[in-house]
């Protein structure tokens, strides 16, 4: 017996809106969104696409009028529920501003729910433009069907965030000297990843963690990782042993 295919199909256009979503409201997009649709894709009334709100889900639209720089949306039904993020959040010293972008799209498709840029001794990026950043954030929620955006904090000193972390969430930090093995270390629950910079965390950084509450040093394996990779490999360990690839495995068996 053929399988049923998915309705709507995930091929259709997604794009995240500011406006609040439900059921017969009316979206105005703006001239970039409007732009992309109709002289990109070349959708024309009636042709449907999917949209988020950062809030309520996911919702099907159908497009309802056009114009050249100008296009109006009906909301018709919600397709996805809010999704419930594992509470993780991934604090990282800012690397040149490739890394960096690559860094954040990636981490905004693993699904965590908080990036912290953290400057340390050795960071070599002088500055985080907060805009560019959540912009990248959001195309990749658009392409990787996150109906919830990462929040994106102002960058801050590792001092600083030592100082105001919330002890009862578990620091874990990648510890180029050592430290358990990631996968055997992180557990469900409130967490905090943080990864150094290019050439690792000062002994006098590395000591002030290590002496922080609730941290746990953890090793990421026998090679020495670029600070970006660093970044994902422990945020893919940690949603495959205690984040939300467990429970999506566990729904299928």
């Amino acid at each position: 017996m053929p399988a049923t295919p998915a309705w709507p199909p995930k091929s259709l256009p997604r794009l995240l809106v500011r406006s609040a979503l439900g059921c017969g409201a009316s979206v105005e997009l703006d001239a970039a969104q409007a732009n992309y649709l109709g002289n990109v894709l070349r959708l024309n009334p009636g042709a449907e696409l999917l949209l988020f709100d950062g809030i309520s889900g996911e919702w099907l639209a159908r497009i309802a009028d056009a114009g050249k720089k100008r296009m109006t949306l009906t909301v018709e039904r919600r397709t996805r529920e809010p999704e419930t993020l594992p509470d993780v959040w991934l604090a990282f010293a800012p690397v040149k501003r490739q890394g960096t972008d690559w860094l954040v799209e990636k981490a905004t498709e693993l699904g965590a729910a908080r990036l912290i840029p953290v400057m340390t001794q050795r960071t070599v990026a002088e500055r985080v433009k907060l805009d560019r950043l959540e912009a990248i954030a959001i195309e990749a929620a658009e392409q990787c069907g996150r109906t919830l955006l990462p929040d994106i904090e102002e960058p801050m000193t590792l001092t600083r965030l030592l100082a105001h972390r919330d002890a009862l969430r578990t620091l874990y930090f990648a510890d180029e000297s050592g430290g358990e093995w990631a996968p055997d270390a992180f557990t469900p629950g409130s967490s905090l990843i943080l990864i150094g910079p290019e050439g690792g965390f000062t002994d006098e950084e590395r000591g002030a963690i290590r002496a922080a509450p609730n941290s746990v040093a953890v090793s990421l394996g026998p090679r020495i990782l670029r600070a970006e990779t660093a970044a994902l490999a422990a945020l893919a360990a940690y949603m495959a042993v205690a984040g939300d690839w467990r429970l999506s495995a566990n729904k299928t068996e």
